[in-house]
């Protein structure tokens, strides 16, 4: 696989029994980079994928002056000598421009996005303005207080000819394609998808669809998982769900790191008989972290399979959308040419209290925005804390974020919260 730089492969062991946030994060940053290659796609493909080279405006935008109205176009100088009665002299629409230079005290009826008469330099709104007929001709009367200038766009007001518009390494949004369409480019230069096997580990678990044996569990973490994953534009390799046998995950490890960037699992990532996924991935590779302080979702690992990414997800649902957010999603945008994405926080008063919390851990609640009696926008917690409980991510509008350092919470206190909408997910 096509790679700017080869991951860092050297065996990492860290000292402690479970990393901080913060220092999982920090070997997260330092030991990922860019793996997938670079190709051209039309504009209208581009949507969520990564820059690879700077778009550059070949053109002022807009190119010439224009009306930013419906209106009328005059010369300000005239308005003074004319008391602001104005003889119509012509009518201009977008995309018909007049070449015919506007006289002195006549003014040009222009609609928006039409492109100023020469010697025109100021429109007044069509609302503000009366017109009438006198002796067979058509003239307008424009108010007072117009400054020069007003509603007239500027040619290269939005974008100068040679302006870098969208940075390499950027995650093109919506309005990243409408701008680069405003000058018109039609093909932009990015890195492929992110290719990403997706494995489920269990002996107990079913895809929807089939029957349910005692003490099965139906496989919600591939489902959950692979919407995330989406979000992300990453290809997906369902891999499906592997038993509980060491030589069945060892195969599967290896068949998926020939040919993908990423191998996400789910389940197996504790040290129980029957979880096999972290050794597997001591023998085949090398495992940079494993064992968070954090909750939900302490038994995370980050490895790798020669280039190949792994990462292994908690099986309690919680967890593992929690640690995919915090973790998964920061690494997927590095391998795939962006930026390692972190969530902006914003503090919001508690509505809600936590007698006693563990020490060096941090905590992530599911968060509820509400109004307290005053209309001040606060944030409950979900009632119930168990990892397993997929209503909670539901309900949620986001995650409440307490740190190590906290003993517990205080009503009213200023918390943390990481909206939804800052992993690209929408809140209810």
């Amino acid at each position: 696989m096509p790679s700017s730089r080869r991951l860092i492969d050297d065996c990492f062991l860290h000292d402690k029994d479970r990393l901080r946030h913060h220092e999982a994060l920090e070997i997260l940053r330092s030991r990922v980079a860019p793996v997938t290659g670079i190709e051209t796609v039309p504009l209208a493909q581009a949507a969520g994928r990564c820059l690879a080279e700077a778009v550059v405006a070949p053109r002022d935008v807009p190119g010439a002056d224009n009306a930013a109205v419906d209106g009328y176009a005059f010369r300000h100088a005239d308005h003074a000598e004319t008391g602001g009665f104005f003889r119509l002299q012509t009518r201009i629409a977008a995309g018909h421009p007049v070449e015919t230079p506007l006289l002195p005290g006549a003014a040009a009826r222009i609609f928006t996005g039409a492109l100023m008469p020469p010697g025109a330099d100021t429109i007044a709104m069509q609302e503000d303005c009366d017109t009438h007929e006198q002796d067979g001709q058509p003239f307008v009367i424009v108010p007072q207080g117009l400054k020069p200038g007003a509603n007239r766009r500027r040619a290269g007001e939005d974008l100068k000819a040679g302006a870098e518009l969208v940075a390499p390494g950027t995650r093109l949004r919506p309005q990243d394609l409408g701008a680069i369409a405003s000058t018109g480019t039609a093909e932009v230069k990015v890195h492929a998808p992110v290719r990403v096997a997706l494995i489920s580990t269990g002996d107990e678990l079913r895809r929807p669809g089939e029957s349910l044996p005692p003490g099965g569990v139906y496989d919600s973490n591939h489902f959950l998982l692979r919407a995330l994953l989406e979000t992300m534009g990453a290809t997906i390799t369902d891999f499906g769900i592997l038993q509980d046998d060491a030589d069945v995950v060892r195969q599967a490890l290896t068949d998926a790191a020939a040919d993908h960037h990423v191998i996400l699992t789910t389940g197996g990532a504790s040290r129980g008989e029957e979880d096999h996924m972290v050794t597997a991935l001591d023998t085949l590779g090398s495992r940079h972290m494993w064992q968070l302080a954090i909750k939900p979702g302490r038994p995370m690992s980050f490895g790798q399979i020669g280039d190949c990414v792994t990462l292994g997800l908690p099986g309690n649902p919680v967890a593992a959308m929690v640690c995919f957010l915090l973790y998964v999603r920061p690494v997927l945008s590095v391998l795939g040419g962006g930026a390692f994405l972190e969530p902006q926080r914003f503090q919001v008063p508690a509505a809600f209290s936590v007698a006693s919390k563990k020490p060096d851990r941090r905590e992530f609640y599911r968060g509820i925005l509400d109004k307290d009696d005053k209309g001040r926008t606060v944030v409950r917690k979900f009632e119930r804390d168990g990892s397993g409980l997929i209503t909670g991510l539901r309900e949620a509008d986001g995650l409440i974020e307490i740190p190590e350092a906290a003993t517990g919470v205080t009503e009213g206190q200023p918390v943390d919260f990481l909206p939804f909408g800052e992993f690209g997910l929408s809140g209810r």
